[in-house]
């Protein structure tokens, strides 16, 4: 029986090209199963369990060393010249910037500096242990945004509900005037024809892990519309705002999020009230409200949770801005007994701060005489690894973090990052010319991890095994063709007669 289950025509007008090159991990296991285990096999007796597990450590083993595992991200560098590094990130092959070509221009790492934790110190120089310690960074929403209704880092915020383009939007979260702002209409779709709204949320995962108690605030406004009061609420959570933001009247042809539900404000507050403080159908006037010692002894981390929607019970769909909050804080209600970050540098230390800062003397040459000679030749004692005219980077791993030199604002950057294969389903799979070096990673992690005498003395020959089928796929997956070859020492040359 043939192992394709599809036409030509489903292949080719499909999106899943070259996938014939491959066998899943689920496979994997249950042929191995098939060919190892059993009685009168190497393997008497196995759970399915225990071969998925080596199974895994083994794609992970090879997609390190052996399997072309690269990804790749690409942006276009914020002023912030940060990069958050991928979610299934493991480690790094190359950073580099695309120009007007579209020829990538290699980035080159430095140790000369970093983004290091700066503590918090009194005017003498000693630590610092506050009480009412900020816990929020940015809660007055100064700092810059980075485009039209974006937050500045670390807040994130839902996705913009719009039709097409933001032409028409029928919720937005967006600083204005240094005032986090939310604005709201109505809709209706979704079976639902009495006039419904999106509950938007905004939110920040703060450090508690040294505190038992805080205290919260801010300053905030809700003011009515024509066809609804408006509702604002600020707390503690454990999860940060739901990604689905519809709050429907009629759910029959569509559910609901929770972000309007006072329940996502999970945490206890005092008396064992609900973790949040609100504004209702105010007269627009900025009121200041607090809830003291919220508990979250419980808890090394939680979300700072803002959350604003239209209680709709019209078919006004005029968008207007309904709900502001500024000077958002959480602080701790006793005295800290670690050591805390200094106020405005929790996440950016001065020595970031004053690298991004600097324009450096990389990448200032326009290449019109197709040469570089800053010095009219004279380069003596010059340091090979800074004599490169593209830019530099660095990793903080503390924050997950890529930092990136000035002159790198603006430019597209791309990344190219070892993952481990098991990010996703799709991903767990296993090339057919390493899949014989597959089973033989089995079968001697298998055998070297058992106790019967009979699977330690065949352990030995399975890691010769082993080894030898490694080489073999990789001498296979380095893909080297003699033409390609050929022409590469032509081009040294090279006679290659063949």
């Amino acid at each position: 029986m043939g192992l394709l289950d599809t036409t030509n025509k489903e292949y080719y007008q499909g999106n899943d090209y070259g996938n014939y090159q491959f066998t899943s991990l689920d496979d994997i296991i249950t042929q191995f199963q098939i060919a190892y285990v059993g009685e009168g096999k190497i393997i008497q007796k196995v759970k399915r369990a225990d071969i998925a597990f080596h199974a895994q450590r083994g794609l992970q083993e090879f997609s390190f060393d052996t399997f072309k595992s690269i990804k790749s991200q690409q942006i276009d560098l914020p002023p912030t010249l940060v990069m958050p590094l991928p979610h299934d990130y493991v480690n790094y092959t190359k950073l580099s910037w695309a120009d007007s070509a579209g020829i990538k221009h290699p980035l080159h790492s430095t140790n000369s500096t970093s983004n290091p934790f700066q503590i918090m110190q009194e005017d003498d120089g000693g630590y610092s242990f506050p009480e009412e310690l900020e816990l929020v960074v940015n809660g007055d929403f100064s700092a810059p945004t980075l485009q039209f209704s974006t937050l500045p880092p670390p807040w994130g915020r839902n996705a913009i509900p719009q039709i097409n383009n933001y032409a028409t939007q029928f919720a937005t979260v967006k600083v204005f005037s240094e005032v986090l702002t939310f604005g709201h209409r109505t809709r209706t779709s979704h079976g639902d024809t009495s006039g419904w709204g999106h509950a938007m949320s905004c939110w920040q995962l703060i450090d508690v892990s040294d505190q038992d108690y805080v205290d919260i605030s801010a300053t905030g406004s809700a003011v009515d519309m024509t066809n609804g009061p408006g509702v604002l609420r600020f707390g503690l959570s454990t999860n940060p705002g739901d990604s689905n933001t519809r709050n429907l009247n009629n759910q029959t042809y569509a559910d609901s999020g929770t972000n309007h539900l006072p329940e996502s404000f999970d945490l206890v507050g005092p008396n064992g009230v609900g973790s949040y403080i609100e504004w209702r159908s105010s007269d627009g006037t900025d009121v200041s409200k607090e809830l003291l010692k919220v508990d979250v002894s419980a808890y090394d981390k939680v979300y700072v949770l803002i959350v604003s929607y239209q209680e709709f019970s019209g078919l006004n769909g005029t968008f207007t801005t309904t709900s502001t909050i500024d000077n958002v804080s959480v602080t701790n209600s006793y005295a800290s007994t670690s050591l805390s970050a200094n106020i405005g540098n929790e996440a950016e230390s001065s020595t970031w701060n004053k690298y991004k800062a600097g324009t450096p003397s990389e990448n200032q040459d326009d290449y019109q005489d197709d040469t570089y000679w800053k010095m009219n030749g004279n380069r003596y004692g010059l340091d090979p690894q800074h004599a490169q005219a593209n830019g530099s980077f660095y990793i903080d791993p503390r924050l997950g973090r890529i930092h990136f030199s000035s002159n790198i604002s603006g430019k597209t950057v791309i990344l190219d990052y070892i993952s481990d294969s098991l990010g996703t389903d799709d991903e767990m799979q296993v090339h057919k010319f390493a899949e014989e070096a597959m089973y033989k990673y089995i079968a001697y992690a298998i055998l070297s991890t058992s106790s019967q005498q009979i699977h330690q003395q065949l352990a030995p020959r399975f890691k010769k095994e082993r080894f030898a089928e490694t080489r073999k796929a990789k001498l296979r997956l380095s893909n080297i063709k003699l033409e390609e070859l050929t022409q590469i020492l032509r081009g040294k040359s090279k006679q290659i007669k063949h």
